[in-house]
């Protein structure tokens, strides 16, 4: 099995990437947050892998740290979460923001993510509740998703964006940043909305 990879980065975007490892080229499947951490292509990654073997095909999936790993190989222990959807589900959501979810039984967050509906959110929650705290410190998320509650507004301004038309997987960073640069008390959804706009259109 392979553990880790470290190579030079050919190619590169929000869902995958080609490591070359001297002279072999891996295709890795990634999350959004992993994408962020990589270096500019031309430049030496290392990343974190987990190898699925099937009869007719073997993926590779990478990760930037130890707690992306977790959480995914815990959401493919999950009935009926594969690979593509707790792939998913990392970009969606950070990883404070999913623990604090499980944590809390908020389905309703769970569920707006792409591949999740209620049923799926509701097993994540039943049999990740008592494991999740292994893989991210109960304290460390407790303490980030009080400030995970005030981007219900980064959340309602993804999903009128992807109304608009713009793909989850390239708005994600933009409407983060974009929030992120908001003092807290005019983080309104319409300002996030309106500046993320802005953004993208430039």
């Amino acid at each position: 099995m392979i553990a880790r990879l470290t190579g030079k980065v050919l190619e590169a975007n929000f869902t995958e990437l080609i490591l070359d490892v001297h002279g072999v080229g891996y295709r890795l499947f990634i999350p959004i947050s992993t994408y962020d951490a990589l270096p500019r292509v031309g430049e030496e990654a290392t990343l974190r892998c987990i190898m699925q073997v099937r009869e007719d095909d073997i993926s590779l999936y990478g990760f930037a740290t130890a707690q992306e790993q977790g959480i995914f190989e815990l959401l493919i222990t999950v009935n009926g979460i594969g690979a593509k959807t707790a792939l998913n589900i990392l970009s969606s959501m950070n990883i404070p923001g999913f623990c604090a979810a499980v944590a809390q039984g908020d389905v309703k967050s769970l569920k707006k993510i792409n591949g999740v509906g209620p049923k799926s959110a509701e097993r994540i929650i039943v049999e990740l509740r008592d494991k999740i705290d292994k893989v991210v410190p109960e304290t460390q998320f407790q303490q980030q998703s009080r400030a995970e509650e005030s981007f219900k507004e980064l959340d309602d301004a993804l999903i009128a964006l992807e109304k608009l038309g713009f793909p989850r997987a390239k708005i994600q960073k933009t409407v983060t940043d974009v929030a992120l640069a908001i003092p807290e008390n005019q983080r309104s959804c319409e300002n996030i909305i309106r500046k993320s706009l802005a953004a993208l259109n430039r």
